[in-house]
C-alpha cells in the first residue's frame, strides 16, 4: 500500500484554513509572549489543504482491523458491535461539560444515572451492593481480591492463598499475586470443569479463596458451583468469579444466586461500550453483604428524591479510581440497559451461546475441538491436525487477516495446545458465521495445496509478519530499524 506521512504529501503554500480579517491592533509575538518560549525556528507543520487531510486520516483510520469494520472473533473478549445511540447519547453536552468535583446539588442528574446503573447490574448479577470505581477489568479483579484481604483480615486472621483453575482468565493470577497472595493452581478435569479431587487436596488453613471464571476461557459452564462453594465454606473461604464471560449468563442464571461472594464486570465487553487498543474500560465489582462493608467509597446512595456520594463506610478499602470511575463508558452501559431491558438481556445470552455453537458445529470435523463439552459462548478449536501438516494456530489467524476477518485468540487457554479460542458474540449474523466457517475451511484445504501463502500471510495488510520474537528479546525499536 502507498501510505505516506502527512508531511510527504505536505506542499509550501496550501492550507486547510482561512482565518478571518483581524479586525483588532496587531501586535508582534515578542510582545505576547517571552522570547523565553519563543522557537529559533519554524515549526515545520505540514500544509495540506483540509480535503486532503480528511483522506490521510479516513484512510489511516480504517487501516487498523475494527468492530465496525468486519466480524471480530476474538475469544474472551466479546468484541460486539457498539451500538452508536451509546456514542450519541454519552456526548450530551450535560456529560461531557460536568466537573467531576461539582458540588451534588448540580450533579443530580449524572448521580441518578450512576445510582440507576448500580441497581441495574445487582439486579443483573444477584448481589447486594457495588461500586462503579475499578477503571478496567484487572483493576475489578484488584479491588475483589483486596476486598477478600479485608474480609479475613477483619476476623484477624492471614490468608495467603488464591487457588485459580488453569482455565481462568490469565489476569487472575497476576491480579491475585499483585493483591499480595500466593497462586495454587487447580487443574481442569477430563470434560474441563474443575477437578473436584484435586481442589479439595488444595484445600488448606491458609487459603483465602477461589477465582473461578465463568464461563471458562475453555466456554464452558462450571455447573459444581454448589460442591465448591461447601468446600470454600468448610474453610471461611471466598468464591470470587471473573465476570469477564457474563455475556453467556445474562438472564439465565445470577452469580449471587449461585453462591458467589464478589465479581467483576466488564462494561466494555458485556455492556457494548467499546473496548481494544489499552482503553477505555471499566470494571465494577459487587458484592454479597459479608463484603458490603468494604467497598471503595464513595457509593452513590439515594435519599428520597436526592442522589448523593457516600462516604461512610468506615472498613472501607479506601478510593481505587481517580473520582468515580471512567462515567463516559456508565453512561453508555446505562444507555445499553435501558434500550435492551429486562427480557433482551437473556436473548443476547441465548444469541450468543447459539452462535457459537453454530460455528463449533461447522467447524468440528475440520479442526481438534480442545474439550469435546457443551459450550456456551465461546469454544476453543486446536490446530494440531493443521501443524502436523504445516501451518500452525499463528498461521491461521495471519491468514484469517487476509479475508478480512480478525483472528480469534490464538495460543490461550495454555491448557490447549494450538488453540485458538472463538467467541462470535449476539450480533452477528448467520451469514456472517457462514462466511467465517467457509473461510476456516477453505485455509484447511490450501494447507495442501498452496502451504507457502499461507506461512508468508497476511499479503493484504499494511504491514506484512513480524519479527516477533525479535520484538520480545529486542525492546528497543532502532533493532527493527537498522534491520530494515
Amino acid at each position: 500500500m502507498d501510505i505516506k506521512l502527512i508531511f510527504e504529501i505536505s506542499r509550501e503554500g496550501r492550507k486547510g484554513h482561512v482565518l478571518p480579517k483581524l479586525d483588532i491592533k496587531q501586535k508582534s509575538i515578542n510582545e505576547l509572549i517571552s522570547t523565553t518560549y519563543l522557537r529559533n525556528s519554524s515549526a515545520d507543520l505540514p500544509q495540506v489543504p483540509e480535503n486532503e487531510i480528511m483522506r490521510h486520516y479516513v484512510n489511516l483510520s480504517v487501516l487498523n482491523h475494527n468492530v465496525d469494520k468486519s466480524f471480530y472473533p476474538l475469544g474472551s473478549c466479546t468484541m460486539k458491535y457498539n451500538p452508536k445511540i451509546n456514542e450519541q447519547l454519552s456526548a450530551l453536552s450535560g456529560f461531557t461539560q460536568l466537573h467531576p468535583g461539582q458540588p451534588e446539588e448540580t450533579s443530580q442528574g449524572a448521580l441518578q444515572l450512576m445510582y440507576e446503573l448500580q441497581q441495574s447490574l445487582l439486579e443483573i448479577t444477584g448481589f447486594s451492593a457495588i461500586t462503579l470505581q475499578p477503571s478496567a477489568g484487572a483493576q475489578g479483579e484488584l479491588v475483589g481480591l483486596l476486598l477478600v484481604k479485608k474480609y479475613h483480615e477483619s476476623k484477624n486472621r492471614k490468608r495467603t492463598i488464591i487457588l485459580v483453575p488453569d482455565s481462568a482468565h490469565g489476569t487472575n493470577p497476576a491480579s491475585a499475586r499483585l493483591a499480595g497472595f500466593t497462586i495454587r493452581t487447580i487443574p481442569s478435569g477430563l470434560d474441563g470443569t474443575v477437578d473436584l479431587i484435586k481442589l479439595k487436596e488444595s484445600l488448606t488453613e491458609d487459603v483465602a479463596g477461589i477465582m473461578l471464571t465463568n464461563p471458562s476461557t475453555l466456554g464452558i459452564f462450571e455447573h459444581q458451583i454448589a460442591e465448591i462453594r461447601e468446600m470454600m465454606d468448610s474453610i471461611d473461604a471466598l468464591m470470587y468469579m471473573d465476570g469477564a464471560n457474563m455475556n453467556a449468563l445474562f438472564g439465565i442464571v445470577r452469580p449471587g444466586d449461585m453462591g458467589f461472594d464478589v465479581i467483576h464486570l466488564n462494561l466494555h465487553k458485556s455492556f457494548s461500550t467499546p473496548h481494544g487498543g489499552g482503553g477505555p474500560g471499566s470494571g465494577p465489582v459487587a458484592v454479597n453483604n459479608k463484603l458490603k462493608s468494604f467497598l471503595p467509597v464513595p457509593i452513590v446512595t439515594k435519599t428520597g428524591d436526592n442522589y448523593s456520594l457516600d462516604y461512610s463506610l468506615n472498613e472501607t478499602i479506601g478510593k481505587v479510581s481517580g473520582y468515580f470511575g471512567n462515567f463516559a463508558l456508565m453512561v453508555r452501559a446505562y444507555v445499553y440497559i435501558r434500550m435492551i431491558g429486562k427480557d433482551g438481556f437473556r436473548k443476547i445470552a441465548e444469541h450468543s451461546i447459539v452462535n457459537a455453537n453454530y460455528i463449533k458445529s461447522g467447524l468440528k470435523d475440520t479442526y481438534e475441538l480442545g474439550f469435546d463439552s457443551n459450550t456456551m459462548h465461546e469454544f476453543v478449536l486446536s490446530a494440531e491436525k493443521q501443524k502436523m501438516r504445516g501451518a500452525k494456530a499463528l498461521d491461521i489467524a495471519k491468514r484469517l487477516l487476509d479475508f478480512g476477518i480478525h483472528p480469534p485468540t490464538v495460543y490461550f487457554p495454555l491448557i490447549v495446545k494450538e488453540a485458538m479460542m472463538i467467541e462470535p458474540t449476539e450480533t452477528e449474523s448467520k451469514e456472517m458465521l457462514d462466511r467465517f466457517i467457509e473461510v476456516m475451511k477453505e485455509i484447511d484445504t490450501d494447507i495442501d495445496k498452496n502451504l507457502q501463502k499461507i506461512l508468508d500471510a497476511p499479503h493484504t495488510t499494511p504491514v506484512g509478519r513480524l519479527d516477533e520474537v525479535g520484538a520480545a528479546r529486542n525492546l528497543d525499536i532502532n533493532y527493527f530499524l537498522k534491520k530494515s
